[in-house]
């Protein structure tokens, strides 16, 4: 017998738009780690351009669909949320990497990539959990998944508190130290983004199972 979802042929099409905007999220995050481990390399913005050009053109391709299609996969706020949560994290990476490239000369100092490199962890469970919604909503699984979450942004917010007793203590030039405490709070940003996501896909695995 065919599902509702068969006939109108409407069956995966949100997976595959929201799988898709979590890959262009971790397309995101490891453009910002390569960025920052190559100091050698002047650093540019195309990658991230393109990642956030592709998840914006994510979001309004299943605005769309949302409104053209009668049968959804999952239910329409559910698709809506997530769509949103995921658009947020290229956008606080841009943001991240504008900056970062303004004022690279003065930041050599400075590593950043160790922390980048907590992001794309995050980036990795997010596109994990958002694989998982075709698969059925084994709570098991997203459970596992979403304490694995929460652990990469407890230890972000950890490390943060560390910065800032560093940054405080060893800091003189007050712009530098200004301008150092920002990037960091973005970088601690892009991952509370990704838990928020996590957050999203975790709260529709718990409301289907």
């Amino acid at each position: 017998m065919f599902s509702l979802q068969t006939i109108f042929g409407k069956g995966d099409k949100f997976y595959g738009l929201l799988e898709a905007s979590a890959d262009a999220a971790r397309q995101s995050a490891r453009a910002l780690g390569s960025m920052l481990a190559d100091r050698a390399v002047a650093p540019a913005l195309d990658e991230f351009r393109v990642a956030r050009k592709r998840e914006k053109d994510l979001l309004a391709q299943i605005n769309l669909e949302l409104v053209n299609t009668f049968v959804t996969a999952l239910e329409r706020e559910d698709i809506e949320s997530l769509a949103g949560a995921l658009y947020k994290i290229p956008k606080t990476v841009e943001k991240f990497a504008e900056r970062y490239v303004m004022f690279a000369d003065r930041l050599v100092d400075t590593d950043y990539a160790s922390r980048a490199l907590m992001l794309e962890r995050a980036c990795d469970v997010i596109v994990q959990m958002v694989g998982e919604l075709r698969r059925g909503f084994k709570l098991d699984v997203m459970h596992d998944l979403n304490e694995r979450m929460q652990s990469i942004e407890s230890e972000a917010d950890r490390l943060l508190l560390e910065l800032y007793r560093e940054l405080f203590r060893s800091e003189q030039d007050p712009a530098r130290l200004l301008l150092r405490k920002d990037l960091f709070e973005l970088l601690e940003k892009a991952i509370d983004r990704c838990r928020d996501a996590g957050n999203v896909v975790y709260q529709i695995a718990l409301k289907n199972s």
